[in-house]
């Protein structure tokens, strides 16, 4: 699959790859959204770049594979084998050419087994402006990686001149890597593999969504079998709290009450797992629009899209080998999955809706997201998107609905219209839309 989108990322690397001054850059995000293949697309070309993608193997043997890969660019050090981190980047600082540039891939594997490391790479970077070398250090586990360059007490705090945080890609470049697919297709697409390049390669081989889902995610050997385990050990002290909590969530605890009470534990000390599991871009904390921070009417929902997709169906029938394996599983389940994509297109709308806003208005729209509530009669009800104009003087209020007939949308359209008359938010704008 060709390169897709990251354009102010490459821009900005390229632009400190290509300057006179050396610099120290730091790239960290989610696992399989194309870190290292940026790395590997904007170093295309320059020759005195040395690459090492680390592993958690010991620092020994790190050193000894990182001399070797190092010595097809700089025979030098193959000959001076220091055998120490500082001993091989005092080298590489002294005789790489002026243009040298140095990746670190996967950087928190090495300052696992080698603490001292971030120290190390601390002195080189503060002696590199003038030799214009440049290090770029890449890695999947965030809270590593921010914590190595935005923690106030680290060696590297206040050093690297770009940090790029890669994120998932936006759904409208599915048409883009996907133009024979219909509109709806790539919404199911989305509906599993959300915006992660690499699973949309993994896609990309295979003739159908669920060929692809039952070899890669469903199979007893799949390749994403096992994929939320290794994105949780990237980042969380405990995984097996971290899974469960997913899982919980999953099954339809939305509340924090409700998660805390499936765990047995008191909702205190629910805190701060939720906290960096929200940190991480895993789950989010949905507020009906228009209520504050601490409201009681909010809930939690996984925000990672393939993960959201693995615990609602994936982790419910993990014992079952057949899930998926045959094409009357498959029929029986696209029925449910179909539904399920209902609250997947709510989510684009409104994330799409916050992006451009809408034609005749100026300006972007603010806080698109759901409301929920009593109306002025005192009936409950639900809205997919509320928004207000940027000055707060129009109230855009709409539903999210697939595959409507011309009379199915003209009863939603009414069904709006009356949800509208009984919004109590309604009365705090001039317009409402």
């Amino acid at each position: 699959m060709k390169f897709l989108d990251r354009v102010e990322e490459r821009t900005r690397l390229m632009k400190l790859l290509n300057g006179a001054d050396g610099a120290l850059a730091c790239l960290y995000g989610r696992r399989r959204c194309g870190k290292t293949r940026l790395l590997h697309e904007c170093v295309a070309g320059l020759p005195n770049t040395i690459y090492y993608l680390a592993d958690r193997s010991e620092r020994s043997a790190q050193l000894a594979r990182f001399v070797k890969e190092a010595s097809r660019v700089l025979p030098v050090l193959s000959a001076a084998a220091p055998d120490d981190w500082g001993g091989v980047l005092d080298l590489w600082t002294a005789l790489a050419p002026r243009d040298a540039v140095l990746v670190l891939d996967e950087f928190p594997y090495l300052v696992e087994k080698d603490e001292a490391l971030p120290s190390v790479l601390q002195r080189i970077v503060d002696t590199i402006v003038p030799t214009g070398h440049k290090i770029v250090i890449c890695g999947s586990s965030q809270r590593m990686m921010q914590g190595l360059v935005l923690k106030a007490s680290e060696p590297l705090y206040g050093r690297a001149r770009e940090i790029l945080p890669i994120r998932p890609l936006e759904f409208g470049w599915l048409q883009e890597a996907f133009p024979k697919m219909t509109p709806f297709q790539r919404l199911q697409l989305w509906g599993v593999w959300g915006g992660v390049p690499r699973y949309w390669e993994l896609q990309d081989d295979e003739p159908t969504l669920w060929r692809a889902g039952r070899r890669h995610v469903t199979a007893p050997f799949g390749l994403l079998r096992n994929e939320p385990n290794h994105l949780l050990l990237d980042d969380v002290g405990d995984a097996a709290q971290a899974s469960a909590v997913l899982a919980f969530i999953g099954e339809g605890a939305h509340r924090a009450t409700e998660i805390a009470a499936r765990m047995q534990r008191p909702v205190t000390d629910m805190t701060r797992p939720m906290q960096r599991l929200t940190e991480l871009g895993l789950i989010a904390k949905d507020i009906p629009f228009g209520a504050d921070e601490k409201s009681k009417k909010s809930f939690y929902r996984i925000s990672d899209q393939f993960l959201d997709f693995w615990y609602t169906y994936v982790w419910p029938n993990w014992s079952r080998e057949d899930f998926l394996q045959t094409e009357v599983e498959q029929k029986a389940f696209e029925g449910a999955f179909n539904s399920y994509l209902g609250g997947v297109w709510e989510r684009l709308v409104a994330s799409i809706l916050q992006k451009y806003g809408l034609p005749g208005l100026d300006g972007r729209l603010r806080g698109c997201r759901r409301w929920w509530g009593n109306g002025l009669n005192r009936v409950p009800m639900e809205i997919d998107v509320l928004a207000e104009s940027e000055d707060g003087k129009t109230l855009v209020v709409g539903e999210a609905k697939l595959n409507l007939t011309k009379r199915e949308a003209e009863h939603a359209l009414f069904e709006l219209k009356a949800k509208a008359a009984q919004l109590p938010l309604a009365r705090n704008y001039q317009n409402v839309l």
